[in-house]
C-alpha cells in the first residue's frame, strides 16, 4: 500500500468517525454497544456510555477479558482490545435505551496492538488481501441465503438422568389438535411449505417485520418467502456484497431475525435440522470474482461460465470435505446432509440443478449476473471463516487449474444405485469433515490466511466441546431401540 493510499484511508476513517458522533447527536444516543464474533460464530457484546466513546477509541479500543470467550485466550494472558469499526455503526431497534452498535476488530494488548490471530473478522481481512495479491481478481462477492425456522415454542433439557426437547408451531403438520379443542386448521404438511399463501403461511407478517428491520439497518433485501418445510421455515434474501460487508451483514441479519421473532412472541433458529422427517435449513452461498469492475465468471464454457469459473468450481469440489468442517460446523449439520430431503450431498456441479452441491443459476444472461451457488453450507457457520475458506478453495482451483470434470444435469436422486456410486458424497458425520480438514489444510494456509494454530484450535474445540459431548450422552432414541436388549 502506498503512502498516498494510507493518507486517503485515514481521511476516510476520520470522516466515518465524525459521522458516528453526528449520528449519536441526531438520534439522542446514550449507549454504545460493541460487538464482535467469537470462534464458533456467535455475536458477543458489551456496552459503554456514550461519553466513554472518543476519537481515540477508534485507535486505542476498549479492554475486555479474552479468557471468557470460547476458544480464545487462557486466563493468564487474557487482556484483549475491541476496536470499533466506524463504518458498521447502526441504531439498535430492540434495545429500549437509545443505543448505537458497532462491530469491532479484536487486537492484542502491548506494543503495536497487533490483530488477534483467532479473530474471525481478521481472518476474512487476510483472505481479502490474499485475493488481491494473487492478481486473479480484486473483489469477491457473496450472497448467502440463510434459511431458518420461526417456532411458537421450544424447550429442552439434558442432565444425568433425562434428555428431551420439544418444539411446537401453529402451522406444524403435527399440530392438528383433537376433537375436544379448537384448532383452525391450515397446517403445512411435510415438504409442502413452498409457497402457500396465508393462513397456511402463518409467518408472513413476521417476515415483513424482519424485512423492515433489515432495511432500517441498511441491508438491501431482495425478497422473502416460506420455505419447503413445515413449522415456519423461512428464507429472506439480501443483495450480494463484498466479503467483509457481507459477513457483517449476515451477523446483523441473524440478530434481527432472532430479536424480531422474540418481539412477536416467537422464537427463531438457524439450527439446520430441528425437525425429524422434514427438510432442514441450509445457507446456499452465491459467489463471483471481479477485477477492475469486470465480472470474471462469464464466458463461453458450460452454462455460460468462464474457464476460471470452472476451475473455481473444481477447487470447491476437491476441497469440499475439508470445507464442510467450516461451512457445516455442528453435529446437527450432518442430520441435514442426508438423502431424501433435497440436501446437497452430491459433490458435483450442474446448471439449474438443485440436487447438485454446486449450481449455476440460469435466471439471467447478463455477464454481471454470472455466478456459482455452493449449496452445502448452513446457518450455523461462522461467515468470516466459511466464506474465507470457500474463497481460498476456489482460488486454489484457479491457480492449479483444477477442472471439475463433466457436469451432472440429471436429477441425481433418480439415478441408479450404480450411477450414484460413482459420485463423490459429502461427509456423513462432522468428525469425518474435521479429519478431512486436518489432512487437507494447505489451501487454507495460502497467504497465511488460516494458520496452523487456528486450524488446530478449531479441530480441538469442535471435537472436545461438541462431538465428544454428544457422544457421551445417551440418546432418547437409543432407549426406544435398545432398552429391552
Amino acid at each position: 500500500m502506498t503512502d498516498q493510499n494510507k493518507i486517503e484511508q485515514e481521511r476516510e476513517k476520520l470522516k466515518l468517525i465524525h459521522d458516528v458522533f453526528k449520528l449519536a447527536k441526531e438520534k439522542d444516543v446514550t449507549m454504545v454497544d460493541l460487538r464482535f464474533t467469537d470462534l464458533p460464530g456467535q455475536w458477543q457484546h458489551f456496552t459503554v456510555p456514550l461519553d466513554k466513546l472518543s476519537e481515540s477509541s477508534f485507535y486505542e479500543g476498549f479492554g475486555f477479558d479474552g479468557s471468557s470467550i470460547r476458544g480464545w485466550k487462557s486466563i493468564n494472558d487474557s487482556d484483549m482490545l475491541a476496536i470499533p469499526d466506524p463504518s458498521t455503526v447502526n441504531i439498535d431497534p430492540f434495545i429500549v435505551t437509545k443505543t448505537m452498535s458497532m462491530i469491532c476488530d479484536i487486537h492484542e494488548t502491548g506494543e503495536g496492538k497487533k490483530p488477534y490471530g483467532l479473530d474471525p473478522r481478521y481472518i476474512a481481512k487476510k483472505a481479502r488481501e490474499y485475493l488481491v495479491s494473487t492478481g486473479i481478481a480484486d473483489t469477491s462477492y457473496f450472497g448467502p441465503e440463510a434459511e431458518f425456522f420461526i417456532l411458537d415454542h421450544v424447550a429442552y433439557n439434558v442432565n444425568e438422568y433425562s434428555s428431551w426437547y420439544r418444539i411446537d408451531s401453529r402451522e406444524g403438520f403435527w399440530n392438528t389438535g383433537s376433537e375436544h379443542e379448537a384448532n383452525l386448521g391450515h397446517k403445512i404438511r411435510q415438504k409442502e411449505g413452498y409457497f402457500p399463501v396465508p393462513p397456511s403461511d402463518s409467518t408472513n407478517e413476521i417476515r415483513n417485520m424482519i424485512v423492515l428491520n433489515l432495511i432500517n439497518a441498511g441491508i438491501d433485501v431482495e425478497n422473502h418467502h416460506h420455505e419447503v418445510a413445515t413449522a415456519g421455515q423461512s428464507e429472506i434474501d439480501f443483495k450480494y456484497e463484498k466479503l467483509i460487508p457481507c459477513c457483517d451483514a449476515l451477523q446483523m441479519f441473524k440478530y434481527i431475525v432472532k430479536n424480531t421473532a422474540r418481539a412477536a412472541g416467537k422464537t427463531a433458529t438457524f439450527m439446520p435440522k430441528p425437525i425429524f422427517g422434514d427438510n432442514g435449513s441450509g445457507m446456499h452461498v452465491h459467489m463471483s470474482l471481479w477485477k477492475d469492475g469486470q465480472p470474471l465468471f462469464a464466458g463461453g464454457e458450460y452454462a455460460g461460465l468462464s474457464e476460471s469459473a470452472l476451475f473455481f468450481i473444481g477447487g470447491l469440489l476437491k476441497h469440499a470435505p475439508a470445507l464442510l468442517a467450516l461451512t457445516n460446523p455442528t453435529t446437527n449439520s450432518y442430520k441435514r446432509l442426508v438423502p431424501g430431503y433435497e440436501a446437497p450431498i452430491n459433490l458435483v456441479y450442474s446448471k439449474g440443478n438443485r440436487s447438485a452441491a454446486i449450481r449455476i443459476p440460469m435466471y439471467s444472461d447478463s455477464p454481471k449476473s454470472k455466478r456459482i451457488e455452493f449449496r452445502c453450507p448452513d446457518g450455523t457457520a461462522n461467515p468470516y471463516l466459511a466464506f474465507s475458506a470457500m474463497l481460498l478453495a476456489g482460488l486454489d482451483g484457479i491457480i492449479n487449474k483444477i477442472h471439475p470434470g463433466d457436469p451432472v444435469d440429471k436429477n441425481i436422486y433418480d439415478l441408479s444405485q450404480e450411477e450414484q456410486g460413482k459420485i463423490n458424497q459429502a461427509p456423513h458425520l462432522f468428525e469425518a469433515a474435521l479429519k478431512a480438514l486436518d489432512s487437507d489444510r494447505d489451501f487454507l494456509r495460502a497467504g497465511d490466511v488460516f494458520t496452523d494454530e487456528f486450524i488446530n484450535t478449531w479441530i480441538e474445540y469442535k471435537f472436545e466441546k461438541e462431538i465428544k459431548q454428544v457422544q457421551l450422552r445417551p440418546h432418547p432414541y437409543e432407549f426406544h431401540m435398545y432398552y429391552e436388549v
